[in-house]
This record gives structure tokens, C-alpha cells and sequence, in this order.
């Protein structure tokens, strides 16, 4: 009899092990449905006085939540300081000459530094480098 109630025993724990893992797989699979990441894809036109000098046009998947400066980090060589771009593909601001690089979102002029702006898809940003006078 103690033979039987042994085995009974390890067969109960054996039973609650595997549905234990079961279950436990179930919850690997729903967080990792959590994790998928989201992205978004923007434009990213890089030009000269108002567009007459076209440098470069680029369709640009990122995930949700990264901000334009990292977009522009991570796609062109940038100099930026304290979250405002001053240089792109080496065309650096110019005090003398009064150019600068501005950027417009949508067609709307950016009211905060690339580090401040999440992308959002469908995005069209337009960094033009030119006189801000």
C-alpha cells in the first residue's frame, strides 16, 4: 500500500509540475506579444536655400518613441549641441553669413529641439539650410 501512495504522490507532483509549465509558457508568450516593438516611418528631406540644392531624401523606419535627434544621429553625421542641430553632413551653421540649419515637420516650422520631438509615422521632416534673416 505505501508503494501505491508513493507512487500516487510523485504522479500528483508530476501532473502539477507539467501543468505549472504550461501556464508558465503561457505568460512567456503574452509578454512577449507585450514586447513587440511599435515603429513608425518618416521622410527625412536634407536640403539648401528653400530646396534648391536637394542633399539628400530618405524613408526612415525607427521605433515608436524615438525622438528626431536620434533619427538624425542615427542616419547622417550630426553635430548638434544641447538638443539643436548645428551641423549636418559637415554644413555647419554660419554666424558671418547668417545660415543655419531650420526644419520643418509636416510643413510647419519646429517649435522644439530635434531632442524634444518624438517622430510620428507618416512624418515629413525638411531640414533646409539657409539665411534666418
Amino acid at each position: 500500500m505505501k508503494k501505491w501512495n508513493t507512487l500516487l504522490t510523485a504522479m500528483i507532483l508530476a501532473v502539477g509540475m507539467l501543468a505549472g509549465c504550461g501556464t508558465q509558457e503561457g505568460s512567456e508568450t503574452s509578454a512577449t506579444q507585450e514586447e513587440q516593438v511599435q515603429e513608425v516611418t518618416v521622410q527625412v528631406q536634407l536640403s539648401k536655400n528653400d530646396g534648391e540644392e536637394m542633399i539628400a531624401e530618405d524613408e526612415i523606419t525607427v521605433e515608436e518613441g524615438t525622438t528626431l535627434m536620434e533619427v538624425m544621429e542615427d542616419n547622417y553625421e550630426v553635430e548638434q549641441s544641447e538638443g539643436f542641430i548645428n551641423s549636418i553632413e559637415g554644413i555647419a551653421g554660419n554666424q558671418e553669413e547668417k545660415m543655419a540649419w531650420m526644419y520643418t515637420i509636416n510643413g510647419d516650422e519646429a517649435m522644439v529641439g530635434a531632442n524634444e520631438y518624438e517622430v510620428e509615422d507618416g512624418d515629413e521632416i525638411v531640414f533646409d539650410y539657409q539665411s534666418w534673416e
